[in-house]
């Protein structure tokens, strides 16, 4: 009998699965395996650890009605991988290959050791399939992704069988006890469900409703993407689908504004397969050595959601409730911490990747260098954000903002964007008073929005000596 491991990484799932249809399908049987690494453990990304440990739990239940189970054993891949092959007699180690510096390290030192086979599956298309015709990599997303849409999908893969092999019973740790996220219940099953609701009705209208925050605009399908509990190719095929199927021009461009969305998600992992060097530093070398202000209490503010702008302290409060953020949230309280409080644009990133139930190094660091106007296919760093005008925009009556800081209730509509420019008439009528009931704002826009051209000027100023 040839046995062979699947190690679980960000494949949670068991359809549409390359690493687990190829352990299979080159073996009388399969163990499924996943590794408690205290690298990653040790990071303080609670709501991100407790939605894999779920996912884990769903997956483990989908494993036992199939006559398997899962397989949990605690220590560094480099060590327990090599001896559970010995212990097991295992053929060989099918993985999907993962694009971040650190997965690229370990698993190359892991090749060397025992049969590790990789497989395409986090992405549709492999980083290094989607490039220029002289072999270099693009770093503009419009190129990409028309390179990306030129190339064909692989057909999904066939159904699993509904009773797996037999395989070897070994002993190992159970997962740790978690409680499950209620905005993001974690499994495949969900991500199924949520997909297909989502390609039914609202992909249609996505491209205007997803920038709104007062709307259930967005698919949510981040944090399932990030853990693979849905296959990123069945995604994007199915999205082309309904490309195909749309009966009018706006329902068309809605679903090719969601499969845009899922090729940034393969661009900026492009950009970090390519490019490792961007978890470090600015991709763009003239934006490296902006003068950032050394300012922890207004850092403190932002990321507790006080700082006194309604729309970015709803946005950020969200982000620490639910573990998830709207995207048009994402680029308003960005763009306020790098462009208004002029602080470093790694402060934010790093505090997102702690808090994100779809933290991933690419997008995160790619959605943050965009925003900041350092990185590949950046906005342009004289973007600046106007957070009011932006609030006022894409939350109109204000809902977002009611659900989010709930000791704003009491203003009319038309102070809720700025409640400093409240009267005092108002103020004693409603008993509200500024900077006691709500804090007054850290910077006023129109002021900083000088001290911020002037820093990132100073920097290509450098760079250019």
């Amino acid at each position: 009998m040839t046995l062979n491991l699947w190690w679980i990484r960000r494949d949670l799932r068991l359809n549409d699965n390359p690493a687990l249809f190829n352990a299979l399908a080159q073996g009388s049987s399969v163990l499924p395996v996943f590794i408690l690494d205290p690298r990653l453990l040790a990071q303080p990304a609670q709501n991100r650890q407790r939605f894999l440990f779920s996912g884990l739990r769903r997956l483990d239940e989908e494993l036992r009605q199939r006559g398997s189970r899962l397989l949990i054993r605690r220590g560094l891949p480099e060590e327990v991988l090599p001896a559970l092959v010995a212990e097991s007699g295992a053929s060989a180690v099918f993985a999907e290959e993962d694009y971040t510096p650190f997965a690229g390290r370990r698993d190359a030192r892991l090749a060397k050791e025992i049969p590790l086979k990789l497989v395409v599956g986090v992405t549709v298309h492999h980083p290094s399939a989607v490039i220029k015709a002289d072999g270099s990599p693009y770093t503009v997303f419009t190129p990409f992704s028309k390179a990306w849409k030129a190339l064909p999908i692989s057909r999904p893969l066939p159904a699993i069988p509904t009773r797996f092999p037999a395989a070897p019973v070994l002993t190992g740790e159970t997962l740790p006890e978690t409680e499950e996220n209620p905005y993001f219940p974690a499994g495949e099953a969900q991500a199924e469900r949520r997909l297909m609701d989502f390609l039914n009705s609202g992909v249609f209208s996505y491209a205007d409703d997803r920038n709104r925050l007062d709307l259930e605009g967005t698919s949510r399908l981040s944090p399932y993407l990030r853990f693979g509990m849905i296959s990123a190719r069945r995604a994007a095929a199915l999205t082309m689908e309904k490309i195909q199927q749309a009966s009018d021009p706006i329902a068309r461009k809605g679903a090719e504004t969601f499969l845009n969305e899922l090729i940034w998600r393969e661009f900026y992992n492009a950009i970090l397969y390519h490019f490792p060097h961007v978890l470090k530093t600015a991709f763009n070398p003239a934006l490296r050595n902006i003068p950032w202000r050394n300012a922890p209490d207004d850092l403190s503010a932002w990321q507790q959601g006080l700082t006194g702008i309604p729309v970015v302290d709803a946005c950020m409060r969200q982000l620490l409730e639910m573990g998830w953020m709207h995207n048009r949230g994402r680029m308003i309280v960005a763009s306020f911490l790098v462009k208004d409080l002029l602080i470093n644009w790694q402060e934010g990133e790093a505090w997102f990747f702690r808090h994100l139930l779809d933290g991933d190094p690419a997008a995160n660091n790619g959605g943050w260098q965009w925003t900041a106007g350092v990185g590949t296919d950046a906005a342009p760093y004289f973007r600046i954000f106007n957070p009011i005008l932006q609030s006022k925009k894409f939350d109109p009556q204000g809902r977002f903002i009611r659900r989010w800081l709930p000791e704003l209730h009491q203003l009319p509509d038309e102070y809720l964007h700025e409640p400093w420019l409240l009267p005092a008439e108002m103020q004693r009528k409603t008993g509200f008073k500024p900077g006691r009931d709500y804090p007054l704002p850290l910077v006023d826009h129109a002021q900083v929005k000088e001290r911020t051209l002037r820093a990132y000027q100073q920097s290509k100023q450098a760079e250019g000596t």
